[in-house]
Formats: structure tokens, sequence, C-alpha cells
């Protein structure tokens, strides 16, 4: 089985439930709505960004040094790591 490259984004820094939006500080990437995330903490697991928010308003990119709001469909939790899936 070939395993995917990964890069880092950084970590969760806050995640609404209500919502499912997640909080995510862009520090060593850009990430675009479509590309594959993964998530790694105690329920590791990939999931693809469907919506994201800069400053209330939809985005299609994130860029290093924004917090960003990504919408996912699983809980993840504060100092959860988040990687870009590349490939």
């Amino acid at each position: 089985m070939i395993t995917p490259m990964e890069e880092r984004i950084d970590s969760v820094t806050k995640f609404f439930g209500n919502t499912s939006i997640t909080v995510v500080k862009m520090e060593f990437g850009d990430i675009m709505v479509s590309d594959t995330l993964r998530i790694k903490g105690n329920n590791s697991d990939f999931q693809k960004v469907g919506m994201m928010e800069f400053d209330h308003q939809p985005v299609q990119k994130a860029t290093r040094g924004q917090f960003t709001g990504i919408k996912f469909s699983q809980a993840a939790k504060p100092f959860d790591l988040v990687y870009e899936v590349l490939g």
C-alpha cells in the first residue's frame, strides 16, 4: 500500500460543535476548497475541505498566517494536527 505524502498546515485552535466549523491557524502552508486534509489526533481522519471562511467571509483559498474556519463532517479537537494530503 502506498502512503500519501502529507504537508503539515498547523493545528486546530477551536472547534464549534453546533456548526462543525474548525478554526485552523495556517502556519506552514496554503489550502484551497476541495483539498484533502488529514486531522491527526485521537480520531485520525481524512476530510475534504468543503467550505472555508476568513473574517466571516467565504473564501476559496486560505493562506499562510490566517486563522481560517473550515467546515468538516466530523469533530476535531484543539491541538489536533492538520496536514494537507499531496498528490
